[in-house]
């Protein structure tokens, strides 16, 4: 399964409804540091609700231990300033799907060393700056899932 990986998440009830996210995709969610938030914090606990138990989560002391935790697989970097959109891309199981903050999106050296292919993108109205960061993982989280026929969902 594909797996949802947030670079330095800042807003704990964004994180908190991306781990309910993941649990009901059935993807692992990896958490790049510095975060924004206690991951004990009352209110991502309260987002999440009773889906902690149900999703792995892994953190990743910085970009570059992330970077090499994920040697060998496909990533793909999640961001308003992407070449593709995000429904032309052909997932494949072991895929991560990156997403920046929601403060800064992905820095410029973290999207820049994606080829062009691999930065992609949600269509929307040209005068709008970005989506909630939940809202994005949910579109290109299942747009995923959804290629691999909903594997392991009811």
């Amino acid at each position: 399964m594909f797996e949802i990986a947030l670079f330095e998440p800042q807003i704990a009830p964004n994180t908190g409804n991306i781990i309910r996210l993941c649990a009901n995709m059935g993807a692992q969610l990896h958490l790049i540091e510095p975060l924004g938030f206690d991951l004990e914090e009352k209110k991502l606990r309260r987002a999440g609700l009773d889906y902690h138990d149900l999703t792995r989560v892994q953190r990743h002391p910085n970009y570059q231990a992330f970077a090499k935790a994920m040697a060998g697989r496909r990533l793909f970097a999640c961001t308003t300033k992407g070449s593709q959109s995000y429904h032309l891309t052909q997932y494949q199981p072991d895929d991560v799907l990156l997403f920046g903050s929601e403060t800064s999106g992905l820095p410029d050296a973290v999207r820049d060393a994606f080829p062009a292919e691999q930065r992609i993108r949600i269509p929307m109205q040209s005068s709008n700056r970005s989506l909630n960061l939940a809202n994005a993982v949910a579109i290109i989280g299942y747009e995923a899932w959804r290629q691999h026929g909903f594997s392991g969902g009811s």
